[in-house]
């Protein structure tokens, strides 16, 4: 039996780096329990225009506020159908859509329990290193207990706090430079 070398490459065909999840846009599955949230918005530089060729990250805990994540060994239970991550790349308006659920709280620095929030980053090009910052929920009595929520200046909490559309889908767009600059964090 003779054998053939496979070709010389770094990537693919049969080895993938990357961005294999790349449209993962449904969060929480259908039946998974929890509050349905419909998540849009835009991408957008410093002149309001859109950056179309943006990807848009998202981590979450599930509704009982447990992360689908090794490292989180609360003693919660971690819904089928869950997955806790979504990746969409941006369109030609820069827009992107997110289905999921509302996360539950979660454990926070100093024993403080955070509000419910989606971790966000935001990866495009001329960016070394991706944007990190977070939606938090309209409404939400437990932000005004939020330690990290509250250590940004009241005037640009807004930046982190998406608005209702309509029932279930909430907006919130990502303003990269400029008056209404989206507050990013330094994780």
């Amino acid at each position: 039996m003779s054998l053939y070398a496979t070709a010389n490459q770094t990537v693919g065909p049969y080895l993938h780096i990357g961005l294999t999840w790349l449209n993962r846009s449904q969060i929480a599955g259908k039946g998974v329990p929890g509050e349905r949230v419909a998540i849009q918005g835009r991408l957008l530089d410093g002149d309001g225009e859109p950056v179309n060729d943006g990807l848009i990250e998202i981590w979450q805990a599930n509704a009982a506020g447990r992360y689908a994540h090794p490292e989180d060994t609360q003693k919660k239970a971690l819904d089928k159908g869950f997955r806790g991550f979504g990746r969409i790349p941006t369109d030609s308006r820069g827009a992107f859509r997110f289905s999921t659920v509302k996360p539950g709280r979660v454990p926070g620095p100093g024993g403080k329990v955070q509000a419910p929030h989606l971790v966000v980053a935001v990866f495009m090009r001329g960016l070394l290193k991706h944007l990190a910052t977070r939606i938090y929920f309209p409404d939400d009595p437990a932000n005004r207990e939020d330690a990290l929520l509250k250590l940004v200046p009241p005037e640009r909490r807004g930046t982190l706090i998406a608005r209702r559309r309509s029932r279930g889908t909430l907006e919130w767009n990502v303003v990269l430079q400029g008056k209404n600059e989206t507050v990013f964090f330094d994780f």
